[in-house]
């Protein structure tokens, strides 16, 4: 049924062309603003230089609560990157005809992927690879039969938490705007665009939030103990 509110269906129905297409979209979108940001910058910012710059220095003004300033100011760009492809998807969904390629398990799992290899990766470049293991084992040694597998199932299960939630809330909103198109196609329901929007921008927020914590937990293994 949402093939009927997507351009793109009517070049074809085949459900890969359809999620590819839309995540081109949104990475052609981000390019854009990016290029935008960047194409000529100056001392006083102007235009889209003022509103990225005000949006890198909210993600890390919020991320050092959580990570500390180091660890917000060294994986920006992984975390404002996220940030805007998830935004970006997540907005054109609101728009009729385009469907936001996070409400597809095949955008979000690989997201959760890239940020569930990534944290692990730097854990263990940061740390090394027995001291970074050695903290799986709890504080004692006795605990350690344990908590080793309670903490390699945590931490799996970070991978369901973040792609499911993300996927989860995002179709719920898509198909919460094609109820609303339906029974009132004729009226613009602003108020519903205005609820998605929020939401939208909700997800997008808790995605990269929990991506620092994720990374911070990884890294300051020393600061933990």
């Amino acid at each position: 049924m949402s093939e009927l509110f997507l351009f793109a269906g009517l070049i074809s129905d085949n459900h890969t062309w359809l999620v590819l297409s839309q995540m081109l979209i949104v990475a052609v979108i981000v390019l854009l603003v990016a290029k935008a940001a960047t194409s000529s910058l100056q001392l006083v910012p102007r235009g889209a230089q003022n509103v990225m710059e005000a949006f890198l220095e909210g993600i890390i003004g919020i991320a050092s609560e959580v990570a500390g300033e180091e660890v917000a100011r060294r994986y920006l760009p992984l975390a404002a990157t996220i940030a805007l492809f998830v935004f970006v998807s997540n907005m054109i969904g609101v728009i009729p005809g385009f469907e936001a390629p996070t409400s597809n398990v095949n955008i979000t799992l690989p997201l959760a992927l890239m940020v569930f290899l990534y944290y692990n990766f730097e854990g263990i470049r940061r740390n090394g690879f027995v001291k970074y293991f050695k903290h799986f084992l709890g504080p004692n040694i006795f605990l350690a039969p344990l908590m080793f597998p309670i903490e390699i199932i945590s931490h799996i299960s970070r991978i369901v938490s973040l792609s499911f939630r993300l996927f989860g809330n995002v179709k719920g909103d898509d198909l919460f705007l094609m109820v609303i198109l339906f029974l009132a196609p004729w009226v613009l329901p602003i108020l519903p665009f205005f609820i998605l929007v929020f939401f939208g921008a909700l997800q997008a927020f808790i995605f990269m939030i929990l991506t620092y914590v994720y990374l911070a937990g990884a890294v300051q293994i020393s600061e933990e103990h």
